[in-house]
């Protein structure tokens, strides 16, 4: 069925077409929080939070075609509060895989760099490299304007790149997200 149908229709009360909109983006939101808590349990419990408040709220989504950024806005702002009440770094080292050893290296250092980024920083990261959002999807989850995200991720990419001690870790993290399928580090 048709995303704007179902969002309609969730609008509307109906828990079935809501609970089918978050089944089409789960897999995205457990990747988020994954990355944001590196625990299971923890990310789990964010994606449920992140569920409930969506369902409460879902009468004040304006624009139905932003559902999904709406959605991922919800989960990122509950991760960052989360983080910090629990006074935690997020670390953002993601799980190896056995036939990948000889880049091993690389990721941990590439993980260990954007985890020192402070959280704007990192969610700009990892929104435009790891999920493929464009600058105006970031900017609307964010709540910032376009060119204040532009401004940030140029910031977050001369971090990285002072921290890595490389020419362009925009390329680097396009190189990894490459070499091990971004979609599947989490």
């Amino acid at each position: 069925m048709d995303e704007l149908k179902l969002i309609e229709q969730a609008k509307q009360g109906d828990s079935d077409a809501f609970y089918h909109l978050i089944c089409k983006h789960k897999n995205q939101m457990y990747k988020i929080a994954y990355s944001y808590f590196k625990n299971e349990q923890d990310a789990l419990e964010a994606i449920q939070e992140t569920v409930y408040r969506a369902f409460n709220n879902l009468t004040k989504l304006k624009q139905q075609q932003y559902f999904k950024t709406w959605l991922l806005r919800i989960l990122i702002n509950y991760c960052i509060d989360e983080n910090k009440r629990k006074n935690k770094s997020a670390a953002l080292v993601h799980s190896e895989s056995a036939n990948q050893n000889d880049n091993i290296h690389e990721r941990i250092e590439l993980d260990q760099a954007i985890a020192k980024l402070n959280s704007k920083y990192r969610s700009i990261i990892l929104l435009k490299y790891f999920e493929d959002l464009t600058i105006d999807d970031i900017a609307f989850v964010m709540k910032k304007p376009v060119g204040t995200i532009k401004t940030w991720l140029n910031k977050a990419l001369v971090e990285l790149r002072i921290d890595l001690r490389e020419e362009e870790p925009a390329r680097a993290i396009q190189e990894r997200k490459e070499a091990i399928g971004a979609k599947e580090l989490l």
